[in-house]
């Protein structure tokens, strides 16, 4: 395996950061409207400005959507790459072979939901990130934590210790962040189910909710063993 890279943690790291700030600012649209009110979607609280109908054809999500399913495909995308950056982590360390098969379902799951939230966001004609619309943040400073904002994420000295560890002692320690971790997805996801409009993003939440839901039971029955 290789080493853990840690110019990736740093474009991981600034990549939260830049979605963090672009949930506050939502909230804070929502919160100041002003007196233009004709274009708030009512059923969701985001702009009715901003959603929209792409043409049908190949589009991997198609109908309408709004700023919670932009959202919830941005923020969740780094949210399962630092997923996936944890289960790399197992490899050579992991002693539990539960673990270890959890391991590969998270693998097996995330990696092409990251790609079809990749597909969806370039359908709608937006950018995985928000850094392009982002111009006022300092991209170049590291100084951003894993977590800043972001429901369950792991900071960098978390990140730190679940690579030195070994054996039983990263099992547990795997155990307990990941549920943290998968806990913070169900809430993204449960908000996308709530707030969302687009009928194939909201499918795609309900089902992080239900697998996720079980691996955090299991890893629950793995703490109580080891």
């Amino acid at each position: 395996m290789t080493a853990h890279n840690p110019a990736m943690r740093r474009r991981l790291r600034r990549r939260i950061a830049l979605m963090s700030a672009v949930a506050a600012g939502g909230l804070l649209l929502a919160a100041c409207g002003g007196n233009d009110m004709e274009g708030m979607d009512n059923g969701s609280g985001s702009s009715a400005s901003t959603a929209s109908t792409p043409a049908a054809g190949d589009n991997p999500a198609p109908g309408t959507f709004n700023d919670a399913d932009v959202m919830f495909a941005q923020m969740m995308i780094p949210h399962h790459e630092q997923a996936l950056e944890m289960a790399k982590l197992a490899d050579g360390r992991a002693s539990d072979a539960e673990i270890k098969t959890l391991v590969a379902d998270i693998e097996k799951a995330q990696v092409p939901e990251i790609q079809t939230m990749k597909s969806w966001l370039k359908a709608w004609g937006k950018p995985e990130s928000a850094e392009e619309g982002m111009p006022g943040m300092d991209h170049g400073s590291g100084g951003v934590e894993h977590g800043s904002g972001m429901a369950g994420m792991m900071s960098e000295e978390d990140m730190q210790k679940l690579e030195a560890a070994k054996g039983t002692e990263f099992d547990r320690m795997f155990a307990e962040m990941m549920i943290e971790h998968h806990e913070g997805a169900i809430t993204m996801a449960e908000d996308e189910q709530k707030n969302g409009r687009n009928t194939t993003a909201k499918k795609l939440a309900a089902a992080v909710v239900r697998a996720q839901t079980t691996e955090v039971e299991k890893f629950d029955q793995i703490l109580d063993r080891i």
